[in-house]
């Protein structure tokens, strides 16, 4: 791809998303349709997924966002149901959806049925997220969705390599394809496992924040290219790195979190809007590789039977998997609140699949090793463009209403806010505590005012989430807390006009006017820090 399309994909597809923001439509939902707009238009350059790119170049940042942003001691709490659905769901879709193609679709050996299942097996990392956070559905659901996206491209990847080889005529056989599924998935944790507590200590020991940040960008691409070097699974390595690095984050300093959760904000938005425009745009690419071999009718028909079998599939799955290891375990009904259908109604749906699909599929070669064409190539790449648009789009829009027809319990916000209130009351104390220790010793003497400051500004922390429960202003309809905010903001706005003025006037230079806006920046960014958690 050259330079200027690229950049066009990117500026178009922030542009749509940041426009999607003001909707309540979900963003992917958005791109996607301004994809296969635009990809129409006469004069648009052809956009062809290069899998090459995308799996060790776009992949790595966005499973390291989402690892980080997830927490390993909810996951580590579901393990069992994220287990279920990232390994098992995904092997039982390759083999259903495998037989299924295998049956319903003449031509097509079992080896190519089972590669274009493997290819549609893993619901969508970024989907998953995405929709999970803007419905804010309940903890549970989003921890399993969460957790499921972050570990089934690895299975999916290694199944869809064992089904590439038996369909390349390579010896494989079940034993061999569990070997390397194994292989892969025990290398890929170790070594995340070997590089986490280095590469955390470098991190710590780096005084920096640029140095830093840098080295956090790195991480997630060196970690996928190591574990692909030895022939392990890159996206496990990733992941595994990412949720230790997450869960030790408060070890670094605070100039490098600012700086680290800003920096990888812009990334992944970049980087999701691209991906769902990118897959909008492949739609002629998908449909001049399907050329004259198959009708339209007929591939129409395949097109829908894939889709709603891929649907069923996993309602099949999801329903056994969680209601049948309670019925057999004593201890999971012990230790475990019971789990709603309609919660399993819920993730049995979020099922969207993605840009990895699409990524896998083009990676599969042209030929075999013999030269002749790898058999149904292009129907493989058009249904798995079928599937991801179908779910996408039907579950994707259906999702909302479903969620809210169901009436799921939603996070309980007052109970959230007091336990963060208590929580800010404790470490409050200890910090008043600390200081006067520090205080009462002569070498940190200060004045007066200082000193007062120092114990205002404490009182304030431990303030601010108890004035969030309070009674909100008749007038605004804000609580003590958002008026704080708000007038500080104003406060903060009018120093900052004067400071500009000055430099106007030459009578403070630009560097003095950016240290300036710079504390400026800090004092209201801390106004503005409970805001961010709301």
């Amino acid at each position: 791809m050259h330079v200027m399309p690229l950049l066009l994909l990117i500026a178009g597809s922030a542009a749509v998303a940041g426009a999607a923001r003001r909707t309540r439509v979900p963003a992917p939902l958005v791109l996607l349709a301004a994809g296969l707009t635009v990809s129409y238009l006469p004069g648009v350059p052809e956009y062809e997924l290069d899998p090459d790119v995308v799996l060790p170049l776009v992949l790595p940042p966005l499973l390291h966002t989402a690892a980080t942003d997830s927490s390993y001691l909810d996951l580590r709490a579901q393990k069992r149901p994220v287990a279920l659905l990232s390994v098992g769901y995904v092997l039982f879709s390759t083999l259903v959806v495998g037989l299924m193609v295998y049956t319903f679709v003449p031509g097509l050996s079992a080896a190519a049925a089972l590669v274009l299942a493997a290819v549609i097996a893993p619901p969508d990392a970024v989907a998953a997220t995405a929709i999970a956070r803007r419905l804010r559905l309940p903890a549970r659901i989003t921890t399993i969705l969460q957790g499921e996206s972050l570990v089934n491209d690895a299975t999916a990847i290694t199944a869809y390599k064992v089904a590439l080889a038996a369909a390349l005529g390579e010896s494989v056989g079940w034993l061999g394809g569990g070997l390397d599924f194994l292989v892969a998935s025990v290398g890929g944790v170790g070594v995340g496992l070997a590089l986490m507590v280095p590469l955390h200590w470098l991190r710590t020991r780096l005084k920096d924040a640029l140095l830093q940040n840098t080295l956090s960008l790195l991480i997630p691409f060196f970690a996928y290219a190591l574990a692909e070097q030895v022939h392990a699974s890159g996206v496990l390595a990733v992941v595994v790195v990412a949720l230790y690095l997450g869960h030790r984050a408060w070890q670094v300093d605070f100039a490098t979190r600012l700086q680290e959760g800003a920096v990888w904000r812009m990334v992944a938005f970049v980087l999701e809007s691209a991906v769902f425009a990118l897959i909008g745009l492949q739609l002629p690419v998908v449909v001049g590789d399907l050329g004259d071999d198959y009708g339209t009718g007929e591939v129409l028909w395949y097109a829908v039977a894939l889709f709603v079998t891929v649907v069923v599939v996993r309602f099949v799955w999801v329903y056994p998997a969680t209601f049948v290891p309670r019925l057999l375990f004593r201890g999971i009904r012990e230790r475990e609140a019971n789990p709603t259908w309609k919660g399993s109604f819920i993730i049995s749906w979020a099922g969207m699949r993605g840009v990895v699909s699409l990524a896998i599929a083009f990676s599969i070669p042209t030929t075999l090793h013999g030269g002749e064409e790898f058999p149904g190539r292009s129907l493989i790449l058009f249904l798995t463009f079928t599937t991801v648009i179908g779910t996408l789009v039907v579950q994707g829009l259906t999702l909302p209403p479903l969620i809210r027809a169901f009436r799921l319990p939603g996070r309980d916000v007052q109970a959230e806010t007091l336990v963060e209130a208590n929580a800010q009351a404790q470490a409050s104390a200890a910090a008043e505590e600390r200081l006067e220790e520090l205080m009462a010793d002569e070498r940190n003497a200060l004045p007066q005012p200082l000193a007062d400051r120092l114990r205002r500004v404490m009182e304030r922390r431990r303030n601010a989430v108890w004035e969030r429960l309070g009674t909100p202003n008749p007038l605004t309809g804000e609580n003590a807390d958002d008026t704080y905010r708000r007038l500080a903001s104003e406060v903060i706005a009018a120093e900052r006009d004067v400071f500009v003025r000055l430099r106007d006037a030459r009578y403070i230079d630009d560097e003095m006017l950016r240290t300036l806006l710079t504390r400026l920046d800090l004092e209201e960014a801390a106004a503005f820090r409970e805001s961010e958690a709301d």
